[in-house]
């Protein structure tokens, strides 16, 4: 279990991210379009993780991911969330997000597998604000569980992790 902050109220998560080095928990998330979104094979993944689309701080990561994804090379980035793919659809559709991929893990153990859902607080049930970055072969190369989450996570280290 990690402990983070909600506007300096403490918060539980389920458990911990994989730690770098540790190979990455596979996930099944649905797509935008309710397709299945999941890790491809010799293809580097960005996971940019947070509570929900409909904020700001989350929609600012986003955006920004959006933007570095299309300066990353054999790297998929994929902003997860618990929302509904309705909900998100509508949001990268409004905001031009085309080079990422939008994934809900509200049907899937996502939240669980990679120790982000929140346990208590007014988010509860939502998923922590993190980046976990995975290696062609599956390894956690970065990961990071933002502290407070109504801050933006570290970008720069994420991309660095692909260097």
């Amino acid at each position: 279990m990690a402990s983070i902050t909600l506007g300096g109220n403490p918060v539980s998560t389920v458990g911990e991210l994989p730690a770098a080095g540790a190979p990455a928990p596979g996930f099944d998330l649905i797509g935008s379009d309710f397709s299945a979104v999941s890790r491809t094979d010799g293809v580097r993944t960005v996971l940019n993780i947070f509570p929900s689309i409909d904020t700001g701080v989350c929609g600012a990561s986003v955006r920004k991911f959006n933007e570095l994804a299309a300066g990353l090379d054999n790297t998929q980035v994929v902003n997860v969330s618990a929302d509904l793919p309705f909900a998100q659809a509508r949001f990268c559709g409004a905001e031009g997000i085309e080079n990422a991929v939008a994934a809900s893990g509200f049907r899937s153990s996502f939240g669980d597998d990679y120790g982000v859902r929140m346990l208590d607080g007014k988010f509860e049930g939502l998923f922590a604000r993190s980046v976990v970055v995975i290696d062609a072969d599956g390894t956690v190369l970065h990961s990071q569980l933002v502290p407070e989450i109504a801050t933006e996570p570290d970008y720069d280290a994420a991309v660095a992790a692909l260097s």
